[in-house]
């Protein structure tokens, strides 16, 4: 608000009047300048940034009337109000004056009240309509400088208003885009243009506060950018909407790039290989996406952390770009791209127009090539290397999810032979994809249908031939399939997490079970089972909770119960292992490494877990002679575990050689097809209640 005097000047050539009226005017808060000509008279309306000119008509050298004209060549009647002093009978000057742009006039002699209301009325007016310009320059300035388009729609008329920066982001000049509606619902994508009327709808009939929508608007170049439209309506008394006006932003960038490494995300690339697809159809060419995803990523992230793990992130997609070549490079946003970020360490590069499907194998090559430099990351050597799936559009594909499904099943194909190399999707590949699905559909059904089963495989004391307890070994008895072992489904399991239900199973059955044989008779009362446990269920925060209850509830002694894991499972975190198997050994409860001598760390890290026993892989025993290289690995762990008091099962003994040799190392337990088969509870009961055969072929002492 503008607080300012304001400022009049009285040009009279009668002393009297002039000073009278200057007095009067000054006692009611204006000041005053006054002249007795109107001589030099622009200039000094200038100088004295005068508000209003009170102008005698009747004056000698320049009259009022010629003063008025040189006025109104310098300012309008808004920009500086005159009004015009004159004689009763002077009317046709009165008429003159308003011709030639004079606001008012005051006849003499002045009547002072009607002077200062008319002196009010002019320079309130002439605030208002400077506060009006100032606001139009305003909102004319912050339309030209802001980033956004603005629009202003007459719903009466049915005309909408777009400002030049609106026609701007969608590529068009001024002249090319018209005031009508369809300007802007026509150019919105067919998925949205629904849902934008409703939401405007909605709005303009008082159901929200205001009206905000993300949605497509088709460039001029043929490519959809995301846009952020927001409104208000203007209503009548009745409710009824007149007026709609708002701003439309360009969110593109944000919408469809990763924020991380700038380059396209899934959004953007499953756009682009959309209308790659229909473009494909027309031409009759040949283009490929490559699904990547980097090896070891979840280690470097675990082991070195988060922000060393997106400097990778960084460090490889710009490799990927470097090394693509011409035909292939990522451009940022607006412009074609190949290679976006999908999430996680997953990356794809599309390749377009191939010559021959072998090019997408050679820009494969490339890419592996390209990341087997190391990355320096927080003064530190970090390697990588990435796993690439293949597939070829030649397949007829109709959906742009369908081939990139399956460029990252054929990429999990190269994980699964090896990693640090590239697969290409064929017919075969997808048979194995449905076939998974369905054993992944008829897992799910196995549980709630109690499909699955126990066998035991007995654990034998070498030196009486005694059996000392048992491992549970889960079985699937499918309804088509027939009997399944775990190579069969556990890494179906482990991927989908159903092993966590489906091991809590497994360790519940056999510990009812064993406690039943033990309770059948006083010769069983000491046997032990045996159960694995997988790496999900480790994890489990109420894992020891759960299995004291478990032992409760079926009254079965904690040393009765072995738990094994493998040593991948403790080896990921040492020390939370050791922290959780401290709290699983508080309870009693035995412990197992299983398939120990596999593992990448098995003494470093040995000493320090609470173990009981040390189970050593079949592959070691089944070399095992006394010259062999299984002897010489027996030769090294069983002084090893007898030094840390620990007991050492031999699996896959399958030869009385073997039991033998293993005695004469001090062996302690045996477990293998020498003894007996993985058995059914039942079978198992029979074993327990009949002769053992492997007894008999005891060799002496």
């Amino acid at each position: 608000m503008n607080t300012r005097t304001n400022r009049l000047l009285i040009i009279d050539d009668n002393e009297m009047n002039r000073d009278m009226l200057a007095r009067r005017l000054s006692r009611k808060g204006y000041e005053i300048s006054v002249a007795d000509s109107a001589k030099g008279l622009v200039e000094r309306v200038r100088d004295e940034a005068t508000d209003l000119v009170l102008l005698d008509i009747e004056m000698p050298e320049i009259s009022g009337l010629d003063a008025l004209r040189i006025l109104r060549k310098a300012y309008s009647a808004t920009e500086l109000p005159v009004i015009m002093v004159t004689a009763k009978n002077q009317s046709e000057d009165i008429i003159a004056a308003l011709d030639l742009g004079a606001n008012d006039y005051l006849t003499k002699p002045i009547d002072f009240p009607v002077a200062v209301a008319r002196i009010g009325t002019q320079l309130s007016h002439k605030q208002a309509q400077e506060a009006l310009k100032e606001s139009e320059e305003r909102y004319a300035l912050a339309a030209r400088g802001s980033n956004d388009g603005l629009w202003d729609w007459n719903l009466a008329a049915n005309v909408v208003h777009f400002s030049p920066r609106w026609k701007a982001m969608l590529g068009f000049q001024e002249s090319e885009i018209s005031e009508k509606p369809e300007e802007w619902f026509d150019r919105i994508h067919d998925a949205d243009r629904a849902r934008v009327k409703e939401e405007i709808a909605t709005h303009q009939n008082n159901l929200t506060s205001h009206f905000e929508s993300e949605h497509r608007m088709l460039h001029k170049d043929g490519t959809f950018r995301w846009m952020l439209s927001r409104g208000l309506a203007i209503h009548n008394e009745s409710g009824k909407a007149l007026r709609m006006a708002g701003s439309q932003t360009d969110i593109t960038e944000g919408k469809v790039s990763d924020p991380l490494t700038g380059l396209p995300n899934r959004l953007l690339f499953i756009d682009r290989l959309s209308r790659l697809i229909k473009h494909a159809k027309r031409r009759k060419n040949t283009f490929a996406v490559l699904f990547m995803d980097l090896d070891g990523f979840k280690m470097v992230n675990d082991s070195m952390g988060h922000l060393i793990g997106d400097q990778l992130l960084l460090g490889v997609a710009g490799r990927l770009e470097k090394c693509l070549r011409a035909t292939d490079t990522v451009a940022r946003l607006g412009e074609t791209f190949s290679v976006a970020r999908l999430g996680g360490d997953e990356f794809t590069v599309l390749l377009d127009d191939l010559k021959d499907p072998n090019d997408a194998k050679a820009a494969a090559e490339r890419l592996m090539k390209a990341l087997t430099a190391p990355f320096i990351l927080g003064g530190k050597e970090v390697f990588t290397s990435v796993s690439i799936g293949i597939a070829l559009s030649n397949s007829g594909y109709e959906h742009p999810e369908d081939i990139l499904r399956d460029a990252d099943t054929a990429m999990y194909r190269a994980k699964s032979l090896g990693k640090a190399r590239y697969e290409v999707f064929d017919a075969d590949m997808r048979a194995s994809v449905m076939a998974r699905l369905q054993l992944e559909t008829d897992l799910r059904l196995a549980l709630e249908r109690g499909e699955f089963r126990n066998f035991y495989q007995p654990i034998v004391d070498l030196s009486s031939g005694e059996i000392a307890g048992f491992e549970a070994l889960l079985r699937w008895q499918h309804p088509t399939r027939g009997l399944l072992g775990p190579s069969e489904f556990i890494a179906v399991a482990e991927e989908t997490g159903l092993i966590r239900e489906l091991g809590w199973w497994n360790l519940r059955e056999a510990c009812r079970q064993v406690s039943e044989w033990r309770a059948s008779s006083k010769a069983n009362g000491k046997l032990t089972i045996s159960v694995n446990l997988s790496a999900k269920q480790f994890l489990q925060p109420k894992l020891v909770e759960d299995i004291g209850n478990l032992l409760r509830q079926g009254s079965l002694p904690p040393e009765a119960l072995k738990l094994e894991i493998t040593e991948s499972t403790v080896m990921g975190d040492p020390s939370a292992a050791v922290e959780m198997l401290q709290q699983i050994k508080a309870l009693g409860i035995r412990l197992a490494i299983d398939d120990f001598g596999t593992g990448y760390s098995s003494l470093s890290y040995l000493h320090r877990f609470p173990l009981d026993t040390l189970k050593i892989d079949r592959s070691f025993i089944s070399d095992m002679s006394e010259e062999g290289e299984g002897m010489e690995i027996a030769r090294t762990i069983l002084p090893m575990a007898n030094n840390l008091r620990l007991d050492v099962i031999a699996e896959g003994v399958e030869t009385i050689e073997q039991v033998a040799l293993l005695k004469k190392l001090h062996c302690k337990y045996g477990q293998g097809f020498y003894f007996s088969k993985p058995l059914s509870a039942e079978g198992t009961t029979a074993l327990l209640t009949g002769d053992l055969a492997w007894q008999a072929l005891q060799p002496s002492k």
